[in-house]
C-alpha cells in the first residue's frame, strides 16, 4: 500500500479502532504443508512470530523450511481486535503484517529461522520496507518465551555489527513479547501459492548473519511448487 495510506509511527492504543470479537475464518489446512493451519497444535511444536514487510512473501520463505509444520499470515504487535486487512493498512490498528510459524525445534532452530528472517528483508528500514510504506510494514520478533527473547536480541546484535561494516543504518527492528495473533482474511493465507504469477518483491540486504559460527551453515529447503 504505497502512498495513500502511509503512517510514519505506530499509532496508539488509544487511538487504534475498536475491533471485533469474531476471528476472521480462514481454512483449516494449510496448501502446501497440508497440516492443519489453526490450533491447538501438536504439544511438542514451537511458534514463532515475524514481521518482515510483506505477509505474502514472508510465508513463503518460511513453509518451505523442513521442520517448519505450518505456517499463517496475520497480525500481531498492535491492538485491535480481529483487524481487517484494510484497518491495519490504514496504520491505525498499530499492528503490523506477520507470519506465525510452527515449527519442530527437534529439526528446525529458532536460530535457524532468525538468520532467514534477517538475511530476507532490509531490517533497517523502519516503518517500511521496499516500496511497502505504512506500519504495517515494519520489522519486528514477536517472542513467545524468555530464551526466544534473548536469542532474538543476541542475533540482532550480532547482525548489526555485520550490518555496520558494509555501511548500513541501525536496525529498526522491534523484539517484543508477542501479543495476540489474529488471522488474516481466508485470501492471504498461502498467497503466493494461490496466485503464483505474482512477483515476490522481498529483498535482503546480502550481508550474512552468522548467529553461531560452529552452526551449519545454509538450510536446504524443501521443493516449493510455486
Amino acid at each position: 500500500m504505497y502512498g495513500q495510506n502511509y503512517k510514519s509511527a505506530k499509532s496508539s492504543a488509544a487511538d487504534a479502532l475498536r475491533g471485533r470479537d469474531v476471528p476472521m475464518p480462514v481454512a483449516s489446512r494449510h496448501l502446501v504443508t497440508r497440516n492443519p493451519m489453526i490450533g491447538p497444535f501438536p504439544a511438542d511444536l514451537d511458534s514463532a512470530l515475524f514481521g518482515m514487510g510483506s505477509f505474502w512473501s514472508a510465508e513463503r520463505l518460511f513453509w518451505a523450511l523442513p521442520g517448519v509444520y505450518t505456517t499463517a499470515v496475520g497480525y500481531a504487535g498492535g491492538y485491535t481486535p480481529n483487524p481487517t486487512y484494510d484497518e491495519v493498512g490504514s496504520g491505525t490498528t498499530g499492528h503490523s503484517e506477520v507470519v506465525q510459524v510452527i515449527f519442530d525445534a527437534k529439526i528446525i532452530s529458532f536460530n535457524d529461522l532468525l538468520r532467514l528472517f534477517w538475511e530476507s528483508h532490509d531490517p533497517t528500514q523502519g516503518m517500511q520496507q521496499g516500496a511497502d510504506r505504512g506500519s504495517q510494514y515494519r520489522s519486528g520478533i514477536y517472542t513467545n518465551s524468555d530464551d526466544q527473547r534473548t536469542l532474538a536480541c543476541a542475533s540482532r546484535d550480532a547482525y548489526q555489527s555485520a550490518l555496520s561494516a558494509q555501511g548500513f543504518a541501525p536496525i529498526t527492528t522491534e523484539i517484543l513479547p508477542a501479543s495476540t495473533f489474529y488471522y488474516a482474511e481466508d485470501c492471504h493465507q498461502q498467497y503466493l501459492y494461490k496466485n503464483p504469477n505474482v512477483h515476490c518483491h522481498m529483498q535482503g540486504t546480502g550481508t550474512r548473519c552468522i548467529i553461531n559460527p560452529d552452526e551449519l551453515p545454509a538450510l536446504v529447503t524443501r521443493e516449493v511448487l510455486v
